[in-house]
């Protein structure tokens, strides 16, 4: 008998008001989009910047548990200004904080070694922007 996967997860933005909007999953997820200068809110490159971040996050957090055990502490900070003329981002940085104080130096190096692969590996959105993507627009009208 074949396991059938479960379906996938539907996202979409609602506007509910002026450059406003709610991000919605089909699982039942919610978040605020909106212009910089409205508090409460992220903005889509703040997203973008996020989802990188948490990606990363979660594509290391096997090595790291493995080595570090399941309660290791970690944050990644995620920045980059974006390009105006060009509407686009052209540089993202990430900074992984952990605390390896309890490893040797060479453990330590392996260890970053692996995290970096890792990444490298399995993180769909680092992955996504590097190669660039495809992206279509289609207009419906009622």
């Amino acid at each position: 008998m074949t396991e059938q996967s479960p379906a996938p997860t539907e996202l979409w933005v609602e506007r509910t008001g002026t450059r406003l909007y709610t991000g919605h999953s089909s699982r039942g997820a919610e978040v605020r989009i909106g212009s910089e200068s409205v508090d409460g809110v992220f903005t889509p490159g703040e997203l973008l910047k996020i989802a990188l971040a948490a990606c990363s996050g979660m594509s290391s957090d096997f090595p790291l548990s493995r080595r570090l055990g399941d309660d290791y502490d970690a944050t990644i900070r995620v920045s980059g200004a974006a390009d105006r003329d060009n509407e686009v981002y052209p540089h993202l940085e990430e900074t992984l904080e952990l605390d390896l104080s309890e490893l040797d130096a060479d453990a330590q190096e392996r260890l970053v070694a692996l995290v970096e692969r890792s990444v490298d590996k399995v993180c769909t959105v680092g992955r996504t922007l590097k190669a660039g993507t495809k992206v279509t627009l289609h207009v419906t009208r009622d």
